[in-house]
């Protein structure tokens, strides 16, 4: 056993940049397709008018009231797994987790706040982790949904979105099924030593089937609604109009994307997938690059300034990032 542990620490490193590798590659891949097929299309219709302007303006309102009711989902979270911590730390570490995936890779933004709000909890850092799964779950859970719905009410977001569609419905019916009896089992005292091994980082999983759960869940919903209704106000600041449903379409798909290993950024993902859902949307050529230039200054750039600000002021700035390396053996070693 003690020689296993070591072949596993030496293959740790190695697992990591082998992951790291694959997302540059998936994204070089996807953003050359992405490139070549903006080159084709005539130039963007970006906002100049005082109108298109506010439209603007009004976006990214919004969008600053939304990554504000993903921080009160991590805190009520936080708070239904019975770990103390700050309120304000839960919206602080929000925008810092949120920069962080836009600038680290494989998603480092979540170990990030983990890393720093570690010291200022009384929770380890794997029940902290346990939390920021419990929102990933909620997340593809709802995107899902919304994918099958949409497929179902003839919303198309992607030329084979029926598949799609079917596929998900499946995997939601196969996760509550395989939830249900996995809760009916532990009850009867089975799977003791899996639950005794995975309880640290599960611990917080108790809010999906419990009643303290239903608030984060009716956030998530919102939360995935307000960015449709967002990416259809970015349309019109290009003087473009764009329907909720396939913006809804847009936007649960390039999130599914992002879920893809990629770079920093989820570049070249989710601007691949979010054109494939405009397109089969009715909505191509510049009037699709439009959209896609304005999703992604709206939804990457104010939060990685608001991020980095909130880490420099209120988290040691780059000292702050440590916590970041602290907490990179976590994710290797709940892989």
């Amino acid at each position: 056993m003690p020689a296993l542990g070591r072949v596993r620490t030496k293959l740790e490193p190695l697992r990591g940049r082998a992951s790291s590798w694959i997302g540059l590659a998936v994204s070089a891949v996807s953003l050359a397709a992405v490139i070549w097929w903006i080159s084709r299309q005539d130039a963007p219709s970006l906002p100049k008018s005082p109108g298109g302007v506010a439209w603007l303006a009004l976006a990214l309102a919004i969008v600053a009231c939304n990554f504000g009711l993903r921080g009160l989902r991590w805190h009520l979270v936080l708070r239904g797994a019975r770990i103390r911590h700050r309120a304000r730390d839960a919206f602080g570490l929000t925008l810092v987790g949120y920069m962080g995936n836009c600038v680290l890779p494989a998603r480092g933004g979540e170990l990030l706040k983990i890393g720093l709000l570690s010291p200022r909890s009384d929770a380890r850092r794997r029940a902290l982790l346990g939390t920021v799964i419990v929102e990933r779950v909620l997340d593809c859970a709802v995107l899902g949904a919304l994918l099958v719905g949409l497929t179902w009410a003839g919303v198309k977001t992607a030329p084979d979105a029926g598949t799609a569609a079917a596929l998900a419905a499946g995997a939601l019916v196969l996760a509550a099924l395989a939830l249900a009896a996995y809760v009916r089992l532990r009850r009867r005292g089975r799977f003791e030593r899996f639950a005794a091994a995975a309880r640290p980082v599960a611990g917080a999983g108790h809010v999906l089937v419990e009643r303290r759960g239903l608030a984060p869940a009716a956030l998530t919903v919102l939360i995935w609604w307000i960015d449709g209704a967002t990416l259809v106000l970015l349309a019109r600041t290009g003087g473009l109009e764009l329907g909720l449903p396939p913006a809804l379409g847009a936007i649960v798909l390039a999130s599914l994307a992002a879920a893809i290993p990629a770079a920093p950024g989820y570049v070249g993902t989710f601007d691949a997938a979010m054109l494939v859902a405009l397109h089969a949307g009715g909505v191509a050529g510049s009037k699709a690059v439009t959209i896609l230039l304005l999703a992604r200054f709206a939804f990457f750039v104010p939060v990685t300034l608001a991020g980095l600000a909130t880490l420099v002021v209120g988290y040691g700035g780059l000292r702050g990032l440590r916590a970041y390396r602290r907490a990179e053996p976590l994710a290797r070693t709940s892989a």
